[in-house]
């Protein structure tokens, strides 16, 4: 039997998550969907011209050009099969196909219980926010009922292990650093270790954060993955790349480049509601296909959401 009751509570967190989601992407929205909606209302005519102009919008809203390149395509092929005349009738397509883009990458994380430590590895370079992601991340967790050990692998910014320490009581998380250990795998390890012995559910890393072309932190990356290989066979679940909204298609070689160098799994796209620049989220969705598992989205601990592509496209595509 149904219970409308529970349907009810339920569509009202639905709808107060997306008027949430809505406020946090509103820089977002005005950059994409503002300008959009502007030149479709117009009701030109189908030629050139709005197509130069439509692309012009859609690379200045960090769409990319692949990317942008990709849409226009699309777009003309839908309006050759449909004989569409006027552009007042693209608008809805337009949302339709940048969903398909987001699709693939809605791949949420799945904690497997069997195994314990699942082990996260957080990666990412310096400013991107790394750190209060995993403070957002293990208290995502403990609210699901898992155990949570972080490790403070970050051996070259001054007052992380302090920020990190901070995090795991507000996260309500077991938290391990080595003062005497300047090495980032000598740590992981150990973390690895205790993690077996104590049950933990989970085991995030944290690591230190350079930038993404730098060799040194790219081989101390690898060794990491080496030497959690080496703790009786064990294998990182989950190698998750922080990236900074703020930075827009800068974020693309980023990814490229831990990606390349050590294989990234799942990201979190950060400070999105502070940006403008969010449609980079197609670029990286188009061209790498790689799982886009969180947005942060605000201050509080608890300002971490599961991406949602469809959430997604009706937080940012709004006639209001």
């Amino acid at each position: 039997m149904i219970n409308k009751k529970n349907m009810i509570q339920k569509n009202e967190k639905k709808i107060g998550f997306f008027s949430y989601l809505k406020k946090k992407l509103i820089k977002t929205s005005k950059n994409i969907s503002k300008e959009i909606i502007n030149l479709f209302k117009k009701k030109s005519i189908i030629n050139e011209k709005l197509f130069n102009q439509l692309q012009e919008k859609l690379i200045l809203s960090d769409i990319g050009i692949h990317t942008t390149k990709k849409i226009i395509n699309l777009t003309k092929k839908y309006i050759q099969l449909n004989k569409l005349e006027n552009s007042s009738q693209l608008y809805k397509y337009l949302k339709i196909e940048m969903l398909k883009i987001l699709l693939p990458v809605e791949i949420p994380l799945i904690i497997k219980d069997k195994k314990k430590p699942f082990i996260i590895l957080i990666i990412g370079v310096n400013g991107v926010g790394k750190t209060t992601t995993i403070g957002k991340l293990a208290y995502f967790f403990y609210k699901k009922k898992k155990s949570v050990l972080l490790a403070s692998g970050d051996t070259f910014r001054a007052g992380a292990h302090e920020q990190l320490f901070s995090w795991s009581k507000q996260s309500n998380s077991l938290f391990i650093y080595n003062s005497k250990k300047k090495d980032s795998s000598a740590i992981i390890f150990d973390a690895i270790s205790q993690a077996k012995k104590k049950q933990i559910d989970i085991l995030i890393a944290d690591t230190s954060g350079r930038l993404h072309n730098n060799s040194v932190l790219m081989e101390e990356l690898k060794k990491i993955v080496r030497v959690i290989k080496k703790n009786n066979n064990m294998i990182i679940d989950e190698t998750m790349l922080i990236l900074d909204a703020n930075i827009g298609q800068n974020s693309i070689n980023q990814l490229k480049s831990f990606h390349d160098n050590i294989g990234v799994t799942g990201i979190t796209l950060t400070k999105i509601d502070g940006t403008a620049k969010g449609g980079v989220i197609f670029s990286l969705a188009n061209e790498f296909n790689i799982p886009i598992r969180y947005l942060g989205c605000g201050e509080k601990i608890s300002d971490l959401y599961l991406f949602n592509a469809k959430d997604f496209i009706n937080a940012i595509f709004t006639d209001d």
